[in-house]
């Protein structure tokens, strides 16, 4: 976080233990070049207490016969051939305890390479069935099963995610790795060009030698080379590779040191999934709750209740201009945030943003009222019908007096408690600061406020210059025209989400139309549930670009249908 230089957690320090890991090591070289056979000689170690060999891929299968050479002492895990089945072998293998006192385990994968070869066909074929799903959706020709089909980039991260689950579990083992890996010899390439000189290539996830501590090659049987190693415990020439006269198993484990090696590796293991986890545990976390016996403090520029009623009260007494003075209050809070402080008045319990739409209905009314007064002594009795309530006197001294009974309410120990004439003596008591407003009374004779909704008002329809007077009539039209707007706007990503899940509108909306049309909130809600899913099957399908552009929409979008225009332009017109 920039600008923080201070350790935010408490650090701890140690010494090094100058140990070596137990070691990995990667055993590659071309077909019947020895690898198999070095390996089961090498189960012959008094260094070793039993070794487990996982045999992939069928096309060698010398893990049986290699077993009568002398000294070899080892033990198949057998697997179905399957990923999940490979994967639960190792985990095997790596669980299982010292054989002998004192010894530790050793672990033989024969090969890599057959296993990267089966991961990146998992991912040819899935590649194929997408493609020709895909083709069925649209009404295409799919695939020619003659041709390769592209592989895109994102499931070849999924490959190297399976990839590098093995090796993050035999990073756990406590003993010896032994990797077999076949290697080609193959055309040098400068400057992506190929050149005449021949290089070798280890058949293999690209960062495979990487992960290894040690590199020895067999380029023919009985030659040896060692291209990379990490040790200390042998002296090497750097920058070149080495003969390994005589090379063993046995000789290779001493050279490194395993005889000394720490209990386990010593490694901290990157965790990128702690920010995803990070970051939906800040959308998840709920609002601290006061402990039992202590009084919640908010924050001084927190908004409450209280501050709230007091903001709105002030600006109703503004003598000037208490519309601006509340449209004011609109733009410096936001409708969002109005809209989830819970206040309570004579008018009932309603958000801080539903009192500021009555109270400025309120000045409207009275704005009318005087203006019909002063052109019309006659139309005075009806202008006094127009105001926040039927029941509500017109005799108020000061339009902020509804507000004056929401503080009233919000500090009952300090004023004794008064009722309304209509109002029931068992009150409950204003809920908890940041709590969910309550829901409205039953018994409230109060008939629905005259503004705008904040569920029903977008950013941009928000006052930004304070309006003159206007009749009654003018916000109820505009709130018309934006709600037809924002239900055409919802009825079209409904009906592209059927089309992208092959279904007519009415399947799609039916969970929800069980008593008549669904209302705007509950249209609105549920199209936001089924997002997540619409944009996990369209990066699946490739559509990275339009997955990220509908992630971002607006939760109203009036341009649905041109975002996916191109997506669907293909495909015939779906059911309405």
């Amino acid at each position: 976080m920039p600008g923080i230089t201070t350790p935010q957690r408490e650090r701890r320090f140690r010494e090094p233990t100058g140990l070596p890991n137990p070691p990995m090591i990667l055993l590659a070289g071309p077909e019947k070049s020895g690898k198999s056979r070095a390996a089961a000689e090498g189960t012959s170690s008094d260094l070793i207490g039993m070794t487990y060999w996982i045999e992939i891929g069928g096309s060698e299968g010398t893990a049986d016969y290699y077993g009568r050479l002398p000294g070899a002492r080892y033990k198949i895990v057998e697997h179905n051939g399957t990923y999940q089945d490979i994967l639960d072998a190792v985990r095997c293998a790596v669980a299982q305890p010292p054989a002998v006192e004192g010894k530790r385990n050793m672990i033989v994968i024969d090969n890599v390479s057959v296993l990267w070869d089966m991961l990146s066909d998992e991912q040819a074929l899935y590649a194929r069935w997408r493609a020709e799903r895909k083709a069925q959706e649209n009404r295409r020709r799919g695939p020619n099963p003659d041709l390769p089909v592209t592989v895109d980039p994102d499931l070849w991260n999924r490959a190297k995610d399976r990839w590098g689950e093995v090796l993050w579990h035999l990073r756990r083992h406590s003993g010896p790795t032994l990797l077999l890996a076949r290697q080609e010899v193959v055309t040098a390439f400068e400057n992506d060009k190929p050149t005449r000189d021949k290089t070798r290539k280890i058949k293999a996830e690209k960062n495979l030698p990487a992960a290894v501590d040690a590199i020895v090659e067999l380029h023919a049987l009985g030659e040896a080379y060692l291209t990379g190693v990490r040790t200390l415990h042998w002296d090497v020439t750097p920058g070149q590779s080495e003969r390994f006269e005589n090379f063993s198993i046995d000789t290779l484990l001493r050279r490194l040191g395993f005889h000394e090696a720490a209990p386990t590796r010593q490694v901290t293991e990157t965790r990128p999934e702690a920010y995803l986890d990070e970051q939906q545990a800040k959308q998840q976390q709920p609002p601290q709750q006061p402990q039992h016996g202590q009084q919640q403090r908010p924050h001084e520029n927190e908004l409450t209740g209280p501050k709230a009623a007091a903001l709105i009260k002030k600006a109703l007494e503004d003598p000037t201009d208490p519309e601006a003075a509340l449209q004011g209050i609109r733009e410096e809070w936001g409708i969002r945030t109005l809209a989830q402080i819970p206040t309570e008045s004579r008018l009932g319990k309603m958000s801080a943003d539903a009192l500021i739409t009555r109270s400025l209905a309120y000045i409207k009314a009275q704005a009318e009222k005087r203006q019909q007064t002063s052109g019309d002594q006659q139309g005075q009795q009806n202008g006094a019908d127009t105001g926040p309530g039927q029941d509500e006197p017109t005799t108020t001294g000061t339009p902020s007096a509804v507000v004056e009974q929401d503080q009233a309410r919000e500090h009952p120990k300090e004023q004794p408690q008064q009722h309304a004439p209509d109002q029931a003596p068992t009150e409950q008591e204003p809920p908890a600061e940041g709590a969910a407003p309550p829901p409205p009374d039953p018994q409230a004779q109060e008939p629905p406020p005259p503004g705008e909704s904040p569920e029903e008002t977008s950013a941009a329809e928000e006052p930004q210059d304070v309006p003159a007077a206007r009749p009654s009539a003018a916000p109820q039209t505009r709130k018309s025209k934006g709600e037809a707007l924002a239900m055409k706007a919802l009825h079209a990503e409904a009906d592209v989400q059927a089309k992208i899940k092959m279904m007519t509108k009415g399947e799609h909306l039916e969970p929800i139309s069980a008593e008549g049309d669904p209302q705007m909130t509950v249209l609105r809600d549920f199209l936001l549930a089924h997002r997540p899913g619409i944009i996990a099957q369209l990066e699946e399908e490739g559509h990275t670009e339009l997955a990220e552009s509908y992630r971002s929409a607006p939760v109203v979008d009036p341009q649905i249908r041109a975002k996916f225009a191109a997506y669907f332009e293909a495909a015939p017109a779906g059911p309405k």
